[in-house]
């Protein structure tokens, strides 16, 4: 008879939880899901194994429960960071451990409150655009806002050879022009484009 070693059962669940590891990031690779998503969910179910000591495989829906419960009460996290440890425990006991649960009940998704965001008025505009000394960056921040690009469109802006409104409000590229061209109501109409072939300066 041999006699197996006093750390035979925490090598066990040591196996276990590598093995699992394992598993779900071959599913995660499979599913060609980022990098960044990978080390996230790993993060995650890690925490959530390490919170009961146990391998994710034997825990069930009320210690998933209880672990909700820890997340938002005790370590008082937000709706939103919470998101990504239900997504994580998502992929673990559908994907990886294959479970039918009724997921939305189980792993429920807490709701992030809803904020709208401030809202300047047309003085206060005014007004932090005057005060930009640079007249280039003016212009540059005077454009983004009234055509309400975001930050990688007005990267993409070319004031040569771009598609120009023929009222002259601006050249966007083509992609732009079917669903964000617009010019806020308050803003006075340009005399031209700048750098563009309509414009009275050139």
């Amino acid at each position: 008879m041999v006699l197996l070693p006093t750390r035979s059962v925490p090598l066990v669940k040591e196996f276990a939880m590598t093995t699992l590891r394992t598993r779900m990031m071959e599913d995660m690779q499979v599913r060609n899901l980022s990098r960044h998503t990978q080390d996230s969910y790993l993060l995650q179910v890690s925490q959530f194994a390490r919170h009961f000591a146990r391998s994710p495989d034997l825990l069930g829906p009320e210690d998933i429960r209880a672990y909700q419960v820890y997340l938002t009460n005790e370590k008082k996290l937000a709706p939103r960071s919470v998101h990504v440890t239900v997504a994580a425990l998502r992929f673990l006991y559908r994907v990886t451990l294959g479970l039918n649960w009724d997921f939305d009940r189980i792993i429920p998704c807490p709701k992030a409150p809803k904020t709208l965001a401030v809202i300047l008025s047309p003085e206060e505009v005014l007004h932090v655009l005057s005060c930009i000394e640079s007249l280039k960056h003016q212009a540059i921040l005077t454009t983004c806002y009234a055509a309400g690009l975001r930050i990688s469109e007005a990267t993409r802006l070319k004031p040569i050879g771009a598609p120009c409104d023929p009222q002259g409000y601006g050249c966007f590229p083509a992609p732009l022009l079917e669903n964000r061209y617009r010019q806020a109501p308050w803003m006075p109409p340009a005399a031209g484009c700048i750098g563009c072939r309509n414009s009275p300066s050139r």
